[in-house]
């Protein structure tokens, strides 16, 4: 069996085989002129490759109302975009929230398979790596928001148990326990994922060892208040 970080980079690779016929075909580009140049644009309609990351990284965060056909774009330039979004270069929730208005989980059988297994090797690459690139508070906010759901990640979570796993755990409550943070916790740039109800029952339903006695004391105190 391949490690997770190979799995991941096999994912990745098929992610751009999904997506590489949307990237030969015919593609015009409508958008914020005030923005973005008529270059710009003719670019953005051109070879995905092409496009260089600066432009990238805009239309990635811009709003969906800057673009003419912004599903369609955002489907075009989504394997690169995801390949940035890994290595940490764009901000997780906010791609999140433009992935769901892109409407991705009604991309084509191929895409929307090869995109869920690239988010899955992600997280397992990650739960057995650290420290690792980004934060792993950013990366759960990606795949819940996307998918509409903490379970599976937390469920996978639960069922690693290596060191690095662990190591995280304990990353993410450091972050999540500042000012009573977990009491309330919202995923997502536009807060489209309520998290508390899932990941406090979670967090109480772990294995004894698995958060350290600190940290498990301000789990209950919140649970209970």
């Amino acid at each position: 069996m391949t490690n997770p970080q190979q799995q991941l980079q096999d994912a990745l690779e098929a992610l751009d085989v999904a997506f590489a016929p949307l990237s030969g075909l015919p593609f015009s580009v409508g958008g914020c002129t005030h923005c973005y140049t008529e270059a710009d644009l003719e670019v953005l309609g051109g070879a995905v490759h092409r496009v260089p990351d600066q432009l990238l990284f805009s239309v990635a965060l811009k709003t969906p109302d800057h673009w003419d056909n912004f599903p369609g774009l955002y489907r075009r330039l989504m394997p690169r975009i995801v390949h940035l979004l890994i290595a940490d270069q764009l901000d997780h929730g906010l791609v999140a929230s433009r992935l769901l208005a892109a409407g991705w989980r009604n991309w084509s059988a191929p895409e929307h398979i090869a995109l869920d297994e690239v988010w899955h090797a992600w997280w397992r690459s990650v739960l057995h790596s650290h420290p690792i690139t980004g934060h792993i508070t950013d990366i759960l906010e990606a795949l819940a928001v996307t998918t509409g759901t903490l379970a599976p990640w937390l469920a996978l979570w639960a069922e690693t148990r290596t060191e690095a796993a662990d190591l995280h755990l304990s990353d993410a409550l450091d972050y999540w326990l500042i000012e009573d943070e977990l009491a309330d916790l919202h995923l997502g740039f536009y807060d489209e994922l309520h998290a508390t109800p899932q990941l406090l029952p979670w967090l109480l339903s772990l294995e004894d060892g698995r958060i350290n006695a600190t940290q498990l004391l301000e789990v209950q105190r919140i649970s209970s208040s």
